[in-house]
């Protein structure tokens, strides 16, 4: 096994005091290990990101528990999944940095899969970082794989291959989208945390936080459509404060909704409208002249449509499923590039002969 020159863990990341510029490559490395992102103008999901486990938003139990694993200094291989935004990079750079503070830097290799991917790295990068450890120190090596979902077959079956290898000296963390796509032998060596969309709660704490850090004047409704919006995606919501708080002085329902294109309850709600009682002809020149004046696409509209169906109390079971049928084989024409018009009388019909569902129901 290859041995690297005799370090101290304690002293890794110092650096030769040499000069203003080994001052400044110190101070660098220091900031790094700290999470601590430069300039006023850094993006906030950066900024912002947790720099210790205790400012991990949600997931308490899986929290305790890598807490639990790591003061024991039993911490396994791990497997991280669930959406984009949860938490789970933030969670095992927070891990590392409690781990081995200004050691992090020459301690962990961080890759993210989707662009080095192949068998290459696994066999010449991963095997060459893992296969050497410190003299001094008994602390494990951390290798870190952002969105290993993208790795190749044989990349990940050579992965697992190494990770039995170099168990003694090096753990791994594996964190990806879709858990499906990583092969039963590599998920058989990792425990397995699966982290769900935040609930509206944690996200709002979070925002609130941002929001007094950063001094954003929030409107009526500000917060609200950042977490409808953000769907438990705690970057998505940070990224769309930011733009909206750049673009408006005030940062309120309207703001956010104009910020993203998404088109405005009030919008769907008078759409919704339209469809359940106008004419068709009606109903089709007035959604369409929505879609011009406001900038809406179509696909929008119709995503936006299927929560209110399950909110329209009066609407007939029967009726209702099949306008979701309808709605669900516009949403697919339209992915393929289809013409908006058309699937728009599409819509249209789909209301019209609900309409007549319902009124025989009623009878």
């Amino acid at each position: 096994m290859e041995i690297d020159k005799p370090q101290n863990i304690d002293g890794i990341a110092q650096l030769d005091e040499a000069g203003p510029s080994g001052a400044a490559a110190a101070a660098g490395a220091a900031k790094r290990a700290k999470g601590v992102v430069d300039g006023k103008a850094a993006p906030w999901v950066e900024k912002y990101r947790p720099k210790t486990l205790d400012d991990v938003a949600a997931h308490s139990e899986i929290i305790d528990t890598i807490r639990r694993l790591t003061s024991e200094n039993r911490l396994p291989h791990l497997l991280l999944y669930g959406p984009p935004g949860t938490g789970k990079t933030s969670t095992i750079l927070a891990v590392a940095r409690q781990i081995y503070g200004k050691a992090l830097q020459n301690m962990t290799l961080e890759l993210n899969a989707s662009d080095e991917r192949g068998i290459d790295v696994v066999r010449q990068q991963i095997q060459d970082f893992a296969s050497t450890r410190s003299v001094f120190s008994n602390t494990f090596k951390l290798v870190i794989l952002d969105e290993c979902d993208a790795m190749t077959k044989d990349a990940q079956f050579a992965l697992r291959r190494v990770i039995e290898k170099y168990t003694r000296n090096t753990r791994f963390c594996l964190i990806c989208n879709y858990v499906i796509k990583i092969i039963p032998a590599l998920q058989s060596r990792c425990t397995r945390f699966r982290f769900p969309p935040l609930a509206p709660e944690h996200v709002r704490v979070r925002l609130e936080h941002v929001v007094q850090q950063e001094g954003v004047n929030m409107g009526p409704g500000g917060l609200d459509a950042l977490i409808t919006l953000g769907a438990g995606d705690m970057r998505r919501s940070l990224n769309i404060l930011q733009s909206a708080h750049m673009a408006f002085d005030c940062v309120d329902g309207d703001a956010v909704y104009l910020c993203t294109g998404n088109p405005m309850p009030r919008d769907i709600e008078a759409v919704v409208n339209w469809l359940l009682n106008e004419e068709f002809n009606d109903a089709f020149q007035r959604i369409l002249q929505l879609q011009v004046d406001k900038g809406v696409a179509l696909v929008d509209v119709v995503r936006e449509l299927h929560p209110w169906l399950f909110n329209i109390e009066a609407l007939p079971t029967d009726v209702r499923i099949t306008l979701c049928e309808k709605l669900a084989d516009i949403e697919h024409r339209l992915a393929y590039g289809t013409n908006e018009r058309l699937q728009l009388g599409s819509l249209v019909a789909a209301f019209s002969l609900a309409r007549d569902g319902i009124a025989a129901a009623a009878q």
